[in-house]
């Protein structure tokens, strides 16, 4: 009998199966995943939903639904000739800036990525620290150099700046990218005869397309969005209103319409869309040029 007991005893216990098992940790994350779409999202939603609603609506019921819904807001908006000025004025300032970010970017990280000297890594040490150096700090100085320069109150004392400084995160996005290309493409490509330019062209711009297309991306949406240098160059200089970059138009308009704040909802809406539309169609290729850079 105590035989028994203890041979009984001793035996191990069954394991438990696996599917009874209850992980605390997957709600927690859902939870927090949740709260922090409801974070991103919800004032984004409020805004759109807002454009919708009638000033005296909205006095009366601030975080009620339309009643009644309005387009009205939105058609005031879209027919004003200063909406599209402030529309033309961003596009060009985001397109020029994406192509110019892109075009010093990949040269820069070619360069860092692909070539050996005397001082590379403190070169692109340097670049690094620029993710440190917010435009605030710039913010006096860069005033009196494009005073002196003449490019205050110009689109090109928007452009320049802001080429520089989106290239530090540019760089850091390319260089991994394009050191994780083969050098065994770069010997075949020498021995087939081509330089190392025609390697650049013809072989390295068409691998480098995935990582290419996200800092061009962030450098639109990051153009397109800004406020701070726009305000520092734009809002002070000779340009009309009507050309000013969309958040200044914004800021602007809710100031002259401060009591119409349906309409001033309605134009922050139009202004966000485009930039919006532009992310979330791209954002596949944002998540594989990121991955490639990590991996390299």
């Amino acid at each position: 009998m105590t035989a028994t007991s203890t041979i009984v005893t001793g035996m191990p216990r069954a394991a438990e199966p696996a599917g009874r098992r209850f992980d605390w940790g997957q709600p927690f994350v859902y939870l927090i995943a949740l709260v922090t779409v409801a974070v991103a999202v919800g004032p984004v939603l409020y805004v759109f939903i807002g454009g919708f609603r009638t000033t005296a609506d909205l006095n009366a019921h601030p975080a009620g639904m339309p009643d009644p819904w309005t387009v009205q807001n939105w058609i005031a908006v879209l027919s004003a000739p200063r909406f599209w000025g402030n529309v033309f004025a961003s596009s060009v300032l985001a397109v020029a800036t994406t192509v110019g970010v892109v075009i010093a970017g990949v040269m820069a990280a070619f360069v860092l990525a692909r070539y050996t000297f005397r001082g590379r890594e403190g070169l692109y040490t340097l670049f690094a620290a620029g993710l440190m150096f917010p435009l605030t700090v710039a913010a006096l100085p860069l005033t009196l150099l494009l005073r002196t320069m003449g490019l205050h109150g110009t689109y090109l004392g928007v452009i320049i700046p802001g080429i520089a400084f989106a290239l530090p995160t540019t760089i850091i996005i390319l260089v991994p990218f394009l050191r994780a290309i083969p050098a065994e493409l770069e010997e075949a490509a020498v021995i087939d005869g081509a330089s190392r330019l025609g390697f650049f062209w013809r072989i390295l711009l068409p691998l480098s397309k995935p990582a290419l297309v996200t800092v061009g991306i962030l450098a639109f949406v990051g153009s397109w969005n800004g406020y701070l240098l726009p305000l520092l160059v734009i809002s002070t200089g000779t340009l009309p209103q009507e050309l000013w970059p969309l958040p200044l138009g914004v800021t602007q308009f809710s100031s002259q319409y401060s009591q119409d704040t349906g309409a001033v909802l309605a134009y922050t809406s139009l202004a966000m869309i485009p930039a919006l539309i532009f992310f979330l169609s791209m954002q596949k290729q944002i998540v594989g040029g990121l991955t490639g850079a990590v991996k390299g």
